[in-house]
């Protein structure tokens, strides 16, 4: 079985940070993440959310899907790395180490 290349693939995180403060801001919060739940986006911690892609061009790809559902205010920021760059990543849960989320598993098809 051949897999992806841990340098081509990409993780792409969205950070955000948005007011919310009345409720339409609020409302716009709430739509925001649920578009990108509706992405394919998961959420890795509040208002941190990460998408793995096989490639830098699907990546891209998303990156202007998100540039479209952008609320009007607030900061939002997007990160690509790749697959290796992720691996790096130190994660603890309290004062526990635990490793990076594993990407999702490749279709074989026959």
């Amino acid at each position: 079985m051949q897999r992806w290349s841990e340098w081509r693939t990409v993780w792409t995180f969205v950070m955000f940070d948005l007011p919310v403060a009345t409720p339409e801001q609020r409302h716009d919060y709430a739509v925001f993440r649920k578009r990108l739940l509706e992405l394919g986006f998961t959420k890795l911690q509040y208002s941190v959310y990460a998408r793995f892609l096989p490639s830098e061009e699907k990546a891209e790809a998303v990156v202007r899907r998100v540039s479209e559902i952008l609320p009007p205010e607030g900061q939002v920021r997007i990160l690509e790395i790749t697959g290796k760059q992720f691996e790096k990543m130190h994660v603890f849960y309290g004062t526990r180490q635990r490793p990076p989320e594993n990407p999702p598993q490749q279709l074989e098809l026959f």
